[in-house]
């Protein structure tokens, strides 16, 4: 799931939840939303924490210089 997707998933949990006055019989459209909502912010957070995962730098290692090399003995 992209970050995309997780940021339309709480949007539309946003709007079923706190703008529309639908009433559909056995369906609860709050509840809905607030599961969107749910699955939208813990998607982020995976999507984030990944992404910090990948993105970690390692530093090149440094060669190794010998005594010899440093004296010009090769």
């Amino acid at each position: 799931m992209s970050l995309g997707v997780c940021i339309i998933l709480i949007a539309v949990g946003a709007i079923l939840t706190f703008a529309s006055d639908w009433e559909v019989d056995g369906v609860n459209f709050d509840l809905v939303g607030l599961i969107l909502m749910a699955v939208g912010i813990i998607g982020t957070a995976v999507y984030t924490s990944i992404l910090r995962r990948r993105r970690v730098v390692v530093p090149p290692v440094a060669p190794t210089v010998t005594e010899d090399e440093r004296r010009g003995l090769h």
